[in-house]
């Protein structure tokens, strides 16, 4: 287990507790909670991490997408504001900047920057692609195009900006962006920040803090550069309730991916003081935060009635790790035995865990790794193999 030099620690605790370093204490639990088992006869066998690319090194790298577009490209996007393209290849030499935005990005906080990349899913023909990133006080959501004459070049001037919204503090900004099955962007918004969402944003329906959005980027209506999908759960609604609202109560989701068999939608969500979660993310439903952290309450000397909240599906608690990192469930060759596995991490520990789920939703788990990484993001190559990313400038690939 990585132990962390004071000040790498003292920043994050501070991006797992939203500033607050309170001690954790056991809290008032739900007693709710799915079933999970830890179960130690699934052993990780030979599963390991081998370097992709060695003779490339990034700067503090949050995301990993492929082209997708039989190139055998793949994209890696730096906090900064840098997206970065190479063929994916362990002899590759260098990398070349696809897209420069650190003129427009705001990256000067542990959780602020540029933060996530999502490809057009017919990228191969129209060469649109998103990103998500923090200016100096909001999330912007813009989309840009590919050079026509050069496929390893982005124009800048191509900029459309899809949705901005406010952000009151610098941390909680998620970033998340991912389409759907269904052709929809999903975007992964925190709560705003500071400690304990002071401002009731992940419970607000009428504000898109805390919330995984959904928006169809392939039409507009009602003067904004995109449309609500009209199955959205609060679509049409008379309250003020926000209609780009997918599924809310939720407190700084890091990472989320689409099982690409079963087609569910797999979110970890960042704890304060006490726990870290994974949670299927269903249409309309609210996942607690901030009256539940995990399957305990907030705070932890509350009660509260929990038939409108949706439980984790997996958790762990301090101090196993304090700040989750989500990833994808595993359908490649190179780690067969992590087959139908989800496989995610923990930034502070460089713990590597796999889940899965029975036909009962019961959680099954196994810890595969225990590394010296700030594991800040998880990636799928186009052939689905699976890659982990270390904040300090490396990538690996997990293989048996």
């Amino acid at each position: 287990m990585r132990k962390l030099p004071l000040l790498a620690l003292l920043v994050w605790l501070l991006y797992a507790a939203g500033c607050s370093l309170a001690d954790p204490q056991p809290g008032n639990r739900n007693t709710n909670m799915p079933e999970t088992t830890d179960n130690p006869s699934l052993s990780s066998g030979s599963v390991k991490l081998v370097e992709a690319y060695p003779n490339l090194a990034f700067n503090q790298p949050l995301d990993y997408r492929p082209a997708n577009d039989d190139s055998g490209r793949v994209f890696v996007v730096e906090k900064s504001g840098k997206i970065l393209v190479f063929h994916n290849d362990p002899q590759v030499q260098t990398a070349q900047i696809f897209l420069d935005l650190t003129s427009r990005v705001d990256s000067r906080s542990s959780e602020k920057g540029l933060l996530g990349l999502a490809l057009h899913p017919d990228y191969k023909n129209n060469g649109l692609f998103y990103v998500n990133y923090t200016n100096q006080n909001n999330t912007v959501i813009a989309r840009y195009q590919v050079s026509p004459a050069d496929s390893n070049q982005a124009l800048l001037s191509s900029e459309k900006i899809i949705l901005t919204f406010s952000q009151p503090y610098a941390n909680h900004n998620g970033g998340q962006l991912a389409f759907g099955p269904d052709g929809y962007l999903y975007i992964g918004s925190g709560d705003g920040g500071s400690a304990g969402d002071p401002q009731n944003n992940a419970q607000n329906l009428g504000n898109l803090l805390g919330k995984i959005l959904r928006i169809d980027v392939n039409s507009s209506a009602n003067g904004m550069a995109y449309a609500i999908p009209p199955d959205n759960p609060f679509f049409g609604n008379q309250q003020g309730f926000k209609e780009e609202i997918y599924a809310y109560g939720l407190r700084n989701p890091w990472k989320f991916s689409f099982d690409q068999v079963q087609g569910r939608l797999w979110a970890a969500d960042v704890g304060q003081n006490k726990v870290e979660e994974i949670d299927i993310i269903n249409k309309g439903a609210n996942y607690g935060w901030n009256k539940m952290e995990g399957s305990l309450f907030y705070p932890s000397t509350a009660s509260y009635n929990t038939a409108g909240f949706t439980m984790p599906v997996w958790e762990y608690q301090h101090p196993q790790g304090n700040a989750i990192t989500g990833g994808y469930v595993y359908y490649g060759k190179s780690a067969p035995s992590l087959n139908g596995w989800y496989v995610f991490g923990d930034f502070a520990t460089g713990m590597i865990w796999a889940v899965r789920l029975d036909e009962n939703m019961k959680a099954e788990s196994r810890t595969l790794l225990d590394t010296d990484y700030n594991i800040s993001s998880f990636g799928l190559d186009q052939n689905n193999e699976l890659y982990v990313l270390d904040y300090n400038g490396k990538i690996y690939k997990l293989v048996e």
